[in-house]
Protein backbone atom coordinates (compact mmCIF):
# COMPACT_ATOMS: atom_id res chain seq x y z
CA UNK A 1 0.00 0.00 0.00
CA UNK A 2 1.81 3.22 -1.32
CA UNK A 3 -0.15 6.38 0.40
CA UNK A 4 1.58 10.05 0.11
CA UNK A 5 1.56 11.17 3.10
CA UNK A 6 -0.90 14.62 3.41
CA UNK A 7 1.48 17.53 4.50
CA UNK A 8 0.07 19.41 7.33
CA UNK A 9 -1.48 21.95 5.11
CA UNK A 10 -3.30 19.94 2.88
CA UNK A 11 -5.36 18.28 6.06
CA UNK A 12 -7.75 21.10 7.46
CA UNK A 13 -9.47 22.76 4.20
CA UNK A 14 -11.35 25.41 6.19
CA UNK A 15 -13.52 26.51 9.12
CA UNK A 16 -17.19 25.55 9.08
CA UNK A 17 -19.37 28.33 9.97
CA UNK A 18 -22.97 27.23 11.58
CA UNK A 19 -25.15 27.66 13.83
CA UNK A 20 -24.49 24.42 15.73
CA UNK A 21 -21.01 24.98 14.88
CA UNK A 22 -20.87 28.41 17.36
CA UNK A 23 -22.77 27.12 19.56
CA UNK A 24 -20.12 24.23 19.79
CA UNK A 25 -17.58 26.72 20.44
CA UNK A 26 -19.30 28.59 22.77
CA UNK A 27 -20.43 26.12 24.98
CA UNK A 28 -18.11 22.91 24.36
CA UNK A 29 -14.89 24.25 23.74
CA UNK A 30 -14.97 22.34 20.26
CA UNK A 31 -14.51 23.48 16.57
CA UNK A 32 -15.49 22.34 13.13
CA UNK A 33 -13.25 21.92 10.20
CA UNK A 34 -13.68 20.56 6.88
CA UNK A 35 -11.00 18.27 6.23
CA UNK A 36 -9.61 16.34 3.29
CA UNK A 37 -11.29 13.36 2.84
CA UNK A 38 -7.98 11.34 2.55
CA UNK A 39 -7.17 12.26 6.25
CA UNK A 40 -6.99 10.09 9.68
CA UNK A 41 -7.90 11.29 13.13
CA UNK A 42 -4.02 11.12 13.67
CA UNK A 43 -3.41 13.68 10.70
CA UNK A 44 -5.96 15.89 11.44
CA UNK A 45 -4.85 16.20 14.82
CA UNK A 46 -1.01 16.94 13.86
CA UNK A 47 -2.41 19.58 11.85
CA UNK A 48 -4.69 20.95 13.51
CA UNK A 49 -2.17 21.13 16.25
CA UNK A 50 0.60 22.26 14.68
CA UNK A 51 -1.07 24.86 12.25
CA UNK A 52 -3.35 27.05 15.04
CA UNK A 53 -0.84 26.03 18.08
CA UNK A 54 -3.26 24.65 20.29
CA UNK A 55 -3.64 21.52 22.15
CA UNK A 56 -6.25 18.70 21.06
CA UNK A 57 -8.08 16.24 23.30
CA UNK A 58 -10.16 14.51 20.92
CA UNK A 59 -11.35 14.33 17.15
CA UNK A 60 -14.33 12.95 16.09
CA UNK A 61 -14.82 12.61 12.21
CA UNK A 62 -17.84 12.23 9.93
CA UNK A 63 -18.76 12.34 6.48
CA UNK A 64 -21.67 14.79 5.73
CA UNK A 65 -24.58 14.70 3.08
CA UNK A 66 -23.12 17.32 0.62
CA UNK A 67 -20.28 14.92 0.82
CA UNK A 68 -17.88 16.55 2.77
CA UNK A 69 -15.23 15.06 5.80
CA UNK A 70 -15.87 16.88 9.15
CA UNK A 71 -14.01 17.00 11.97
CA UNK A 72 -15.15 17.87 15.20
CA UNK A 73 -12.22 19.18 17.41
CA UNK A 74 -12.75 18.71 21.15
CA UNK A 75 -9.71 21.40 22.31
CA UNK A 76 -7.92 21.45 25.90
CA UNK A 77 -9.09 23.61 28.22
CA UNK A 78 -5.63 25.30 28.53
CA UNK A 79 -6.67 26.88 25.02
CA UNK A 80 -10.28 29.05 24.02
CA UNK A 81 -11.90 27.54 20.71
CA UNK A 82 -13.46 30.88 21.01
CA UNK A 83 -9.66 32.89 20.78
CA UNK A 84 -9.05 30.86 18.11
CA UNK A 85 -12.24 31.07 15.93
CA UNK A 86 -11.75 35.11 16.32
CA UNK A 87 -8.14 34.42 14.99
CA UNK A 88 -9.18 32.50 12.09
CA UNK A 89 -12.18 35.49 11.70
CA UNK A 90 -15.03 32.96 12.61
CA UNK A 91 -16.50 34.76 15.28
Amino acid sequence: MNQKKLETYEVVLYPLITEKAIGMIESDNKMCFIVNPKANKDNIKAAVEKNYEIKVDRIQVLNDRKGRKKAIVKINKKFKADELATKLGVL
